[in-house]
């Protein structure tokens, strides 16, 4: 079982409304003026969210469903400046969104180490869309290469308030480019996180290589339970039991994440290998949330 080795959500903005799930967007220190993308306070929806990224090639995302976070991140020594925008996240005129990393910096972005070296594209739900139980799922076909970290995960609604890891995080899919054929579901919270975040890895059979087709990353989550799959094939389930006497705090709404990030602490960086621009392309994302109660909860 491998875990990633990072802190993703640290250095929120304190005044962010609506915990808006902006990434870390400067080093510590660093001038304020740094752009981000930020959301008015706007309540979740409740039922089901539906993207088929359909619409003209070179569109951005859909507004209502999405925001777009920009800047870098420290906490995990990415090497990418995410972008807002359509530089780095597009729809292809085929129904699919692309999320694009370059081996570029044309707007002269800083990052915690100097000057970008690459750019990408990271964007959530938070303020749009927030599932409580249900089925959260994706169909995707991932980038190859060393240093390479495609990731669908969720966030805790209430990050603004309690932080990482407390906020809880549940990584549907995360895959670096060093394990081509192997993807990694993980939950991380209070006493569980980063390097001992509690997860499982699922392999393809046969050498297969999840760069060369299309797949279906999912959770399937309850009261007190989440459970993974790929293609339908489940191969884990966590639940209380499992966070060694710790907090479980996932029995909340949580907004919904897809990013594309190059080089950190758990994938490395990237080498002479490594073929740019790399691309995440993204067939859809589906949630349907459920209605039922979290353990204990009364009716009123």
């Amino acid at each position: 079982m491998k875990t990633s080795w990072r802190r993703r959500t640290a250095l929120y903005a304190t005044a962010l409304l609506c915990c808006s799930g902006v990434v870390a967007a400067m080093p510590a220190g660093a001038a304020a003026d740094t752009p981000h993308t930020t959301s008015a306070a706007v309540a979740p929806a409740a039922g089901s969210f539906s993207d088929d990224f359909d619409g003209d090639a070179g569109s951005a995302v859909d507004g209502g469903k999405w925001q777009l976070e920009t800047g870098d991140n420290v906490d995990n020594h990415e090497r990418q400046y995410y972008t807002g925008g359509n530089s780095n996240a597009a729809l292809d005129g085929q129904g699919h969104l692309v999320i694009t990393a370059r081996k570029e910096n044309p707007g002269n972005y800083q990052c915690w180490y100097g000057q970008c070296e690459y750019t990408s594209a990271r964007l959530n739900t938070s303020g749009k869309f927030s599932a409580q139980y249900g089925h959260v799922e994706t169909r995707m076909k991932i980038p190859r290469g060393q240093g390479v970290w495609p990731a669908f995960w969720m966030l805790g609604d209430d990050i603004g308030n309690v932080g990482w890891p407390n906020s809880g995080e549940i990584d549907v899919m995360e895959n670096v480019g060093f394990e081509p054929g192997a993807v990694h579901g993980t939950i991380h919270g209070p006493g569980y996180s980063g390097a001992a975040g509690i997860g499982a890895g699922y392999n393809l059979p046969g050498g297969q290589a999840f760069a060369d087709d299309f797949h279906t990353f999912a959770v399937d989550w309850a009261p007190d339970s989440i459970t993974w799959s790929v293609d339908g094939n489940v191969y884990q389930t966590r639940t209380p039991a499992d966070v060694g006497g710790n907090q479980w705090v996932f029995n909340k709404p949580f907004f919904i994440i897809l990013n594309l990030a190059i080089g950190g602490d758990w994938p490395g960086d990237p080498d002479g290998n490594t073929a740019f621009p790399a691309e995440l392309v993204v067939d859809y994302v589906h949630a349907t949330t459920s209605d039922v109660a979290p353990p204990g909860a009364t009716d009123k």
